[in-house]
């Protein structure tokens, strides 16, 4: 039977596995990389584990989606004498635990190999192995291999990324690629193309371009844009792409996963040739925290990782991570793989259509339920990814996140099951209710252009406009600085930015129940029972956030981006809470006597507006 080397032991020199470097390897001695060879040693006596979130083989998702029937475990060693142990992961276990006789290794000046045959029984989750050393160790070219059931798939993956002036994100994951992909040596490196779709025009084409990797400078078209022209390209270049790989610019990858996807298409069960590869989100900032491995959408019209938080330098989350059942209130057809990693059949893409033209958010929702297609995932297959939190745009989750969901609803069927009318009610509630005035119109400037059904957001050129307006149209944010002049200015006493915390941001203040029952029926005093306030509260930033009993009878809300030392002024205004609902009335009036109009024109618009044609012309590729 054939046989793939299908993972590399990886020891990485990154920001990400200096700081957690349990991700990789748990030891109590120290891990070292020689400066010339590139070789690392283990550097004192002691014990390392590799039975860990990246070193780990997930044997059971391989029996289940692939055609391996063993596995080997080959490691090149040099220097003190040691002991290898095969060890496993089971679904109750706390740590790693023995399988079979440790393997002496005696001390050596030159390299030994190894190939061990590894033991997998029912009870395996994942396999992985523990060296224990008596001195310093030297370590090389190790993987785990499998014997294959049949011959291999025959696979070309293109990865497609899209940017907007993140030069020094895409340049390093650029070089990254190049160095561990391109150069490796292995397969991968000629069945392999990298398109770069640059909607800002600002990367250097001739630098960066190679036979290799292609600069493909773009209109800004967003994500859903830079994504699609990436779809076309794969499958228009020369030796068709049978895969593609979207991966978010602003990210950081280790080049192995995107190894270990490729040799995942290659032995994968015919049942799931159309599967798509789904890469998990881990937070940049604190590189050992899972926020999301696939998602779907709730019955309230919300986005939610389908798993719970998982911290993956714990051994019992690295095999958690793999036996996640999905439970029942999580449905199949709301499910989606995000775009910051995610992996699909160019085949699925021909049969399913191409994304929809909605600039940025909802665009991988909604194609991923469109698609319904099985979504694989598995240890070590990642990006680390900024946090929303950091991040947070109210033109993105007011707006984008607003119409869209609405589009994609009513012109392909996207997550049936949530109501998007319940979702659009209670954010413009919950912003009234914090005077985010400037972000409820968000909502409704959303709302009205999902109104104006798909002639609207087919037209070129509209995407954009309407994103850079809803960006001019949301709340301003400014520095401490001239935050604290404009407290002054407006008379706003007791207010120093330098005696604000996140404790008193991200505080709130208890109610009771008659509390609780005003606030709702006058909206924070601004009908029925109209109040103009005193005093003020500070408050987060994130949409979400409802600190109720912090914000109730205040005059005056600061909010506060603690992460960008950003925030704004909120002055409570009910002449101006009375507009939004007018205006909001009128537009419900509206939807209720149209909606049924524009369900038929959006629907009878889903093939024109996801077909290659349209795609080329609004991209301008003709």
């Amino acid at each position: 039977m054939p046989t793939i080397k299908f993972a590399n032991i990886l020891l990485e020199k990154s920001s990400q596995s200096l700081s957690y470097p349990s991700l990789y390897c748990r030891a109590n001695g120290e891990i070292v990389k020689d400066k010339t060879s590139g070789e690392w040693t283990l550097y004192d006596a002691g014990s390392y584990d590799f039975t860990t979130y990246f070193n780990s083989l997930s044997v059971a998702k391989l029996q289940k989606y692939t055609r391996a029937t063993s596995g080997k475990l080959h490691l090149e060693l040099q220097g003190a004498a040691a002991r290898i142990q095969q060890t496993k992961g089971g679904v109750f276990s706390a740590h790693s635990e023995p399988v079979g006789e440790p393997f002496a290794v005696p001390s050596s000046d030159t390299w030994q190999t190894l190939d061990i045959d590894l033991q997998i029984d029912d009870d395996a989750v994942i396999v992985g192995f523990i060296i224990d050393t008596e001195g310093a160790v030297q370590i090389r070219n190790s993987y785990y291999q499998l014997e294959i059931d049949g011959d291999f798939r025959p696979v070309e993956l293109a990865l497609a990324t899209t940017t907007f002036k993140k030069e020094s994100f895409i340049e390093r994951n650029i070089a990254l690629i190049k160095e561990h992909i391109f150069a490796s040596g292995e397969d991968i490196a000629d069945h392999f193309h990298m398109y770069v779709i640059d909607n800002g025009r600002t990367l250097d084409v001739d630098k960066l371009s190679d036979e290799h990797v292609t600069i493909r400078p773009n209109q800004n078209v967003g994500g859903a844009g830079g994504f699609t022209r990436g779809m076309i390209e794969a499958m228009e270049q020369s030796v068709p792409a049978t895969n593609i790989l979207l991966m978010d610019d602003d990210v950081a990858v280790s080049p192995e996963s995107i190894k270990r996807t490729y040799n995942l298409l290659r032995i994968l069960k015919p049942k799931y040739h159309d599967a798509m590869i789904s890469g998990a989100m881990l937070n940049y900032e604190i590189g050992e925290d899972q926020w999301e491995d696939t998602g779907y959408m709730t019955d309230e019209g919300t986005f939610c990782p389908a798993k719970p938080p998982l911290r993956l330098t714990k051994f019992e989350d690295v095999v958690f991570n793999e036996v996640f059942v999905l439970p029942k209130h999580i449905k199949k057809e709301q499910r989606y793989a995000a775009w910051w990693y995610c992996c699909i059949p160019i085949s699925v893409i021909k049969q399913e259509g191409l994304p929809l033209p909605v600039f940025v958010r909802c665009d991988d929702a909604e194609y991923g339920t469109r698609c319904q297609r099985e979504l694989i995932t598995m240890n070590g297959l990642c990006i680390w990814h900024m946090s929303f939190h950091v991040r947070y745009n109210a033109a993105v989750e007011r707006y984008q996140t607003t119409r869209n969901t609405m589009i994609a609803q009513c012109t392909t069927g996207f997550a049936k099951k949530s109501d998007f009318m319940y979702e659009l009610h209670n954010n413009i509630r919950l912003e009234l209710k914090k005077f985010g005035y400037a972000n409820a119109e968000l909502c409704l400037d959303a709302f009205e252009d999902f109104l104006k059904g798909p002639q609207f957001i087919s037209k070129k050129g509209v995407a954009e406009e309407t994103f850079m307006r809803a960006n001019k149209r949301k709340e301003q944010l400014v520095s401490f600085d001239e935050l604290q002049k404009q407290a002054e200015q407006m008379g706003i006493t007791g207010f120093h930015i330098s005696k604000i915390n996140r404790q008193l941001v991200d505080g709130d203040k208890p109610r009771t129940y008659v509390q609780r029952l005003q606030d709702y029926t006058t909206d924070n005093g601004q009908r029925f029972v109209k109040t103009e306030g005193e005093g003020y509260a500070v408050i987060p930033l994130i949409g979400w956030a409802y600190p109720a009993g912090a914000i109730r009878g205040k005059k005056y809300l600061i909010v506060i981006d603690w992460y960008n030392k950003k925030g704004a002024i909120r002055v409570k205004d009910s002449a101006r809470y009375n507009t939004i609902l007018k205006r909001y009335q009128r537009d419900l009036h509206y939807y209720k006597h149209n909606i049924d109009r524009l369900r038929a024109e959006y629907s009878q618009a889903r093939p024109k507006l996801t077909s290659l044609e349209f795609w080329k012309d609004y991209l301008d590729m003709n």
